[in-house]
């Protein structure tokens, strides 16, 4: 689809917040491709900036003030004229009100608008002012876009948009809009053709992706799907984000079973409290999801979990505070996401009062921090001394002649490029790694045996 107004003009996207905005940028990026335009590595050499956003906490908005705002001091871009867009979850929450605090916005488009960002950027060029779109509800022409990946080996592959689970705290599904599983057969179909261009890793994603399919079908059918993509030679399946009170025996059954599903699971538990638990709307207890996590482990013994956790809940006790505390020790998380509470306009949470000093707030975070990290080195160590195959992504920041890659169960690691190789041969493919060392977040090791 080229575009006799957009060809040849450069564009620069920058992502925050979670997965399904990286996807959609690979989207947008894609599309924009498709018109002839060509992706630049910085805003100063783009005649289009793109900001998609995030609005899960407040220091997202602050972000996007200021990397917004900094454009207006650009040199000139190299077509002579630049057009600012934002879309994503703010641009859905907060539409042209958005111009209140950022008057050099030219673009402004929504969750479910993403597929109208090629028009939208053409009237901007002819037509100058402000083009607007935020749709409700998502027509689905999203996903039939052309997409650009960021690399050749992994894909994000969405299986649903929107949550129904309103959580007390939460402004997403206010901003994504009601669940809508894709067509089984649609995924499937897209992981064989991923597949047959050399894709080795997928991460199937939704904002709950336990109940995917109870729109489709009446019942969730998310164990079903595994197993149909784990079918189509995929190497790595990974998912994300996952509701405890969805996760269905028949899951953890097909996790356990079928080989190309990772041993690591996200199960979000927010709080170690039941009675903050309620208060947030989860529905589930501490109880229910300690279980839980036993019923995994039964059947994958060794399975890295990962979570988030608020702090400063409103209302949130020592006592409460406690029992996340002690959740989080005795699960022994791989790696967790810990978060102060951050209050977002509109959503149940924001209207309680809570008097608790954030200074107390600040002292519980940082001891839970302290716990989770003797939970993460403590996993680690599990690994010292073994092989672990490694699918690489490149080389470490701080060192470029050390690879760096993910494990099976998600773990960084690293190695020394091994000799005879350099990183360009190597990326996107397995090295076996013996590890020698283990720390809170990664591993390390030396490559034995060849690339594959």
């Amino acid at each position: 689809m080229q575009s006799s107004v957009l060809s040849g003009k450069t564009y620069f996207i920058r992502t925050f917040g979670c997965q399904m905005n990286m996807h959609d940028s690979e989207r947008v990026s894609g599309l924009l491709d498709s018109c002839g335009c060509l992706e630049v590595a910085e805003p100063a050499e783009a005649d289009i900036v793109i900001f998609m956003t995030c609005c899960v906490r407040e220091a997202a908005d602050t972000r996007l003030y200021g990397q917004c705002s900094s454009c207006k001091s650009l040199p000139a871009p190299p077509g002579g004229k630049r057009v600012i867009a934002v879309g994503g979850c703010i641009a859905q929450r907060d539409g042209a009100g958005l111009l209140t605090n950022l008057d050099n916005v030219d673009v402004i488009f929504g969750t479910a608008s993403i597929a109208h960002v090629a028009e939208l950027l053409e009237q901007a060029f002819v037509e100058g002012g402000h083009h607007i779109r935020c749709e409700e509800k998502d027509s689905g022409a999203a996903t039939d876009m052309p997409w650009h990946r960021a690399e050749n080996y992994r894909a994000w592959v969405p299986i649903m948009t929107g949550c129904n689970n309103f959580c007390s705290y939460c402004i997403v599904p206010y901003v994504r809009g009601r669940e809508k599983s894709r067509s089984f057969e649609e995924i499937v179909d897209e992981v064989t053709g991923l597949v047959r261009i050399g894709v080795r890793e997928i991460t199937l994603l939704g904002q709950n992706v336990n109940s995917y399919g109870r729109d489709l079908f009446g019942a969730p059918r998310f164990a079903e799907l595994l197993r149909a993509v784990g079918d189509t030679g995929i190497e790595r399946i990974f998912f994300t984000s996952s509701h405890p009170k969805d996760l269905l025996p028949e899951t953890i059954d097909a996790m356990a079973e079928v080989p190309a599903v990772m041993p690591q699971l996200h199960l979000a538990v927010q709080s170690g409290s039941s009675r903050i638990l309620k208060l947030m709307n989860r529905r589930y207890t501490r109880e229910h999801y300690l279980a839980l996590i036993d019923q995994v482990r039964e059947r994958i013994p060794d399975i890295a979990l990962s979570t988030d956790i608020i702090v400063g809940f409103p209302g949130e006790t020592e006592e409460d505070f406690e029992q996340t505390l002690s959740l989080a020790e005795q699960v022994g998380y791989a790696h967790a996401f810990t978060f102060i509470y951050s209050k977002r306009a509109g959503t149940p949470a924001a209207t309680i009062e809570d008097p608790t000093p954030r200074d107390v707030i600040l002292e519980r975070f940082n001891r839970l921090v302290k716990v989770i990290e003797d939970g993460a080195y403590a996993y680690n160590q599990h690994d010292l001394h073994t092989v672990v195959p490694m699918l690489v992504e490149g080389t470490s920041k701080k060192d470029a002649t050390r690879l760096l890659g993910k494990s099976p169960k998600n773990q960084t690691v690293h190695a020394p490029i091994p000799e005879g190789y350099t990183v360009d041969e190597l990326i996107g493919k397995i090295v076996d790694v013996d590890v020698d060392r283990a720390r809170t977040w990664y591993l390390s090791g030396t490559v034995v045996g060849s690339p594959r």
